[in-house]
């Protein structure tokens, strides 16, 4: 009884999963408008600098000597790395890379990163398959556009719920972008946004730990799985996502999913797109940039502060109050130690988001000084800081715009100095101009694997 009533409601139910597989199989270049053409781009320069910068992290070391026991092959590039692996373990390490400094590009209206769990799974196909870049981009505004409305259907709630939605729906991302390079039709491409959807997952308790960016390799591996199991005739439900059990009804009590097909085609999820200037959480830059204009006009020392107040939207608070982090990976959704490290060292690198910094005694008793006051009012991009001084003066700066938001994002020029910064930092001796020079021009390349070439370590 319960199947024949399932099956009843299929076809009205089918119709969000159906109407996004239509549009990811039917998409063609010439119907994505130059600006979200090029925002692609940027998204993988952004994509190639924190994988650059991940890639020699010890985390990673110890994750690949796990991987590498599994390995099926030695084709697919690891990014900034001389060894190889196969399709499936290339996609999961180099998302792993891309996301373990927190410094991959954010999805403002759902904190979504995207880039990561969609461009490693993308770029590992495109070393087993021969793939033009112009094939690669537009398969990759595809999956930026299914993962980020589906996540827009399920939040806020669903990140509040506990879920890392990075992670849950970048699977389907990662899906749907390896089912346009594959040319799948459309109900092929809801098989393998059904097979995603039974491999969705990712907790916001794993934040600040490498857990958090072992659910964003996985979310690539099984996306890129997931097409290759529906291009081989494998059949998913018929509504993974919008069925009386499907991802939406999970994911969250009040699902929207208009978000999903309104607009489709007119309305694109990369011009919502954002680049950090600070390897820590979207929320902390304007806190850190209001830091930094203190501290550049500083006329007090550290001792002289009594407290210090930021002002945001509650969301800052409820990701980033995280007093006593004890490493690296902590700080970097920790208010405390974002606010002390620019209060203290007057910038906000990587550098300052080491376990050295973390242990230093003078930060610690810094951020043990800060409030939070919640203001619902405040957009995310936003906040204040103020700093008390024992002499009851207060001195305060609000940032109403982050530097790297939507109102005031980085440009061209400074993602490619991004990527030649963590090139540097990430000591692989991959040299950035080459691989820069791939990328801007990757729409009129013959070969889209070309940038994972340039990306390799010399042995």
């Amino acid at each position: 009884m319960q199947a024949d009533l399932n099956a009843k409601q299929v076809p009205r139910e089918a119709a969000v999963t159906h109407v996004l597989s239509r549009f990811v199989s039917s998409a063609q270049w010439r119907d994505i408008p130059r600006e979200v053409r090029h925002e692609a781009k940027r998204a993988l320069v952004n994509y190639f600098a924190v994988a650059l910068a991940g890639a020699r992290d010890p985390m990673i070391d110890k994750a690949m000597e796990v991987y590498g026991r599994f390995s099926a092959g030695r084709y697919a590039t690891l990014i900034g790395r001389d060894e190889r692996m196969d399709m499936l373990n290339a996609a999961s390490l180099n998302a792993m890379s891309a996301n373990v400094f927190d410094f991959d590009d954010t999805h403002i209206p759902t904190i979504i990163h995207p880039t990561a769990p969609i461009a490693a799974a993308l770029f590992a196909l495109a070393e087993c398959r021969p793939m033009t870049g112009e094939a690669l981009l537009l398969s990759f505004v595809e999956g930026v556009e299914a993962a980020c409305r589906i996540g827009n259907a399920v939040s806020p709630e669903h990140y509040q719920r506990g879920w890392h939605i990075t992670s849950t729906c970048g699977v389907f991302g990662a899906a749907a972008a390896v089912a346009r390079a594959l040319a799948l039709d459309a109900k092929q491409t809801g098989w393998a946004l059904g097979h995603a959807s039974g491999q969705a997952g990712g907790l916001v308790e794993t934040l600040g730990t490498m857990s958090k960016s072992v659910s964003v390799g996985n979310a690539a591996r099984n996306g890129l799985i997931s097409a290759l199991l529906a291009k081989e005739g494998l059949a998913g439900p018929d509504a993974p996502l919008e069925g009386p059990r499907g991802f939406l009804a999970v994911a969250c009590s009040h699902a929207d999913t208009r978000r999903i097909t309104e607009g489709l085609g007119r309305e694109w999820a990369l011009l919502s797109n954002t680049y950090k200037p600070y390897p820590c959480g979207v929320v902390l830059n304007p806190v850190i940039d209001a830091c930094l204009d203190l501290r550049r006009d500083a006329r007090w020392t550290l001792d002289e502060i009594e407290s210090i107040e930021i002002v945001g939207h509650p969301l800052l608070r409820e990701r980033t109050d995280r007093p006593g982090v004890r490493t690296g990976r902590e700080s970097q959704v920790s208010a405390q130690h974002a606010v002390a490290v620019a209060l203290s060292r007057g910038k906000a690198a990587l550098a300052e988001f080491r376990d050295d910094a973390v242990s230093d005694p003078v930060l610690r008793a810094l951020g043990r000084r800060l409030r939070f006051i919640d203001d619902p009012a405040w957009q995310v991009e936003a906040a204040q800081v103020t700093l008390v001084l024992r002499s009851g003066e207060r001195l305060t700066h609000r940032v109403l715009c982050a530097r790297g938001s939507l109102g005031a994002p980085l440009v061209d020029v400074e993602l490619s100095g991004k990527l030649r910064d963590l090139a540097a930092y990430g000591a692989t001796g991959v040299a950035a101009q080459p691989l820069l020079d791939l990328l801007w021009a990757l729409d009129t390349a013959p070969d889209a694997a070309a940038p994972m070439r340039a990306a390799r370590a010399a042995p």
